[in-house]
């Protein structure tokens, strides 16, 4: 097969990339001041392009659906019908199964090709609701269900759909991250629905972090169908698999944190493991580092990334890099005017979900005060960046309304299920990059 390779000179550094994922290096400030030690941030972003139709691998699917009592009537046919309209976009060279669950399991579906689909479609609507909440069997079993065709599928994914807590066998966040983290080394997914109040978005959205997968929150199951169509879309068009970035720092330049993402660091460098890339979707990490102090007119390369991962269409192995170069200067002005305002951007709200999530806990416990103390970091956060670089505070204006409506929200009177749920789960897809269609 004939590629194509791009090599992209910008103000930030070189992108060396491959036609399929690019990787971009960015740092807040590509212009530091001269002699001062100080704080450097630097954006790495994994940008995968669109899949066609005919080329996108085989899918390999498992809808695991929560059958118990609580999802009786409009919550149970609605589930079924998204998972009916899940099937419909499928094709012949995909592979589907459906386990449904109550307070045991059932192989509703076994794997297999999309050939019958009337057939499939048929079993799927005659699942009823009933009994209680084996939520960890359900997932295993869709797993299982996976394993019987993993070798030749590229995509792996468990699409779980739960309105309640996890009452029968394995039930905490952590058991469930545990199995979430093995089943990525096996390249599958968990993505998450977490249909009305009654659900722990703690247990789901670790199920879904530490498998890469996504994570939903939906009111009213009127929303499944476009939940379940908005997975799809990202299910049928995976570009890379196995994707694992690392990031090497420049002389001077220390990283000391990772803003919001899960990642490694040792030894100076960073490492990201990612289990799926999306076609037209960026994924990126933000690192906070100690910046030593360089001298007026000199250039450093402060980072440089490689991404190695599997082509999802032709199942060939890849690399791309990027890098990026600061100067220093004593002009003020021409600091201020190499500031990079989507990285600043993204610090402050990959920053300010990290302070929900602590917000979140401190409700939890009944301390309204000092969640009330996080959220206004937040917004003095936001309006100091807002007045102190030029062109950001339009760029901001809707995280300000976002802390504006937590701080009437994380209040006493106000602080519902479905407040933390959709706090919970914004936090969660800001780390994840997850695009809501």
């Amino acid at each position: 097969m004939n590629r194509m390779f791009f090599l992209v000179l910008s103000a930030v550094g070189v992108v060396v990339a491959e036609a399929g994922v690019n990787c971009r290096v960015e740092p807040d400030y590509g212009v530091r001041e001269a002699d001062k030690p100080g704080t450097a941030y630097v954006k790495v972003t994994l940008a995968a392009d669109m899949v066609a139709a005919k080329s996108r691998p085989s899918v390999n699917l498992a809808i695991v659906l929560d059958r118990s009592g609580s999802m009786h009537g409009a919550a149970i046919e609605r589930a079924r019908e998204a998972a009916c309209e899940a099937v419909k976009r499928l094709d012949e060279r995909d592979i589907i199964s459906v386990v449904a669950y109550d307070d045991v399991t059932e192989t509703v579906v076994p794997a297999q090709r999309v050939v019958d689909r009337e057939g499939i479609i048929a079993k799927i609507r005659r699942i009823e609701a009933r009994g209680m909440t084996a939520l960890f069997a359900g997932v295993a079993a869709g797993a299982s269900e996976l394993a019987k065709f993993r070798s030749k599928c590229e995509i792996s994914r468990v699409l779980l759909l739960s309105d309640g807590q996890a009452n029968v066998g394995p039930s905490t966040a952590e058991e469930l991250g545990r199995y979430g983290a093995m089943l990525m080394k096996d390249g599958i997914a968990v993505s998450t629905v977490g249909l009305g109040n009654g659900y722990n978005e703690d247990l789901m959205t670790r199920l879904s972090q530490k498998s890469d997968g996504n994570s939903y929150y939906v009111a009213d199951s009127k929303g499944l169908t476009k939940v379940f169509a908005s997975e799809l879309g990202d299910v049928l068009s995976v570009a890379a698999t196995k994707v694992q970035l690392k990031v090497r720092f420049g002389e001077g330049f220390v990283p000391v944190q990772l803003v919001g993402r899960d990642g490694r660091i040792a030894d100076g460098v960073v490492t990201i493991d990612l289990n799926q890339l999306y076609g037209g979707q960026e994924k990126y990490v933000i690192v906070k580092c100690d910046a030593a102090p360089g001298k007026a007119g000199d250039a450093r390369e402060i980072a440089k990334a490689e991404v190695s991962y599997d082509d999802a269409t032709s199942g060939g192995q890849r690399v791309a890099t990027g890098v990026a170069a600061v100067t220093y200067s004593t002009d003020a002005a021409a600091v201020a005017a190499s500031v990079n305002r989507n990285v600043v951007k993204e610090r402050v709200l990959n920053e300010n979900a990290l302070r929900l999530e602590g917000a979140i806990r401190a409700a939890d416990k009944g301390d309204f005060e000092n969640a009330q103390r996080l959220i206004r970091e937040s917004q003095a956060a936001v309006e100091d960046v807002g007045k102190s670089v030029d062109g950001m505070e339009e760029l901001m204006q809707e995280e300000m309304d976002t802390q504006a409506r937590n701080a009437a929200e994380f209040k006493s009177r106000n602080w519902s299920g479905s407040v933390r749920k959709r706090a919970k789960t914004k936090s969660f897809q800001l780390f994840n990059q997850q695009i809501s269609k």
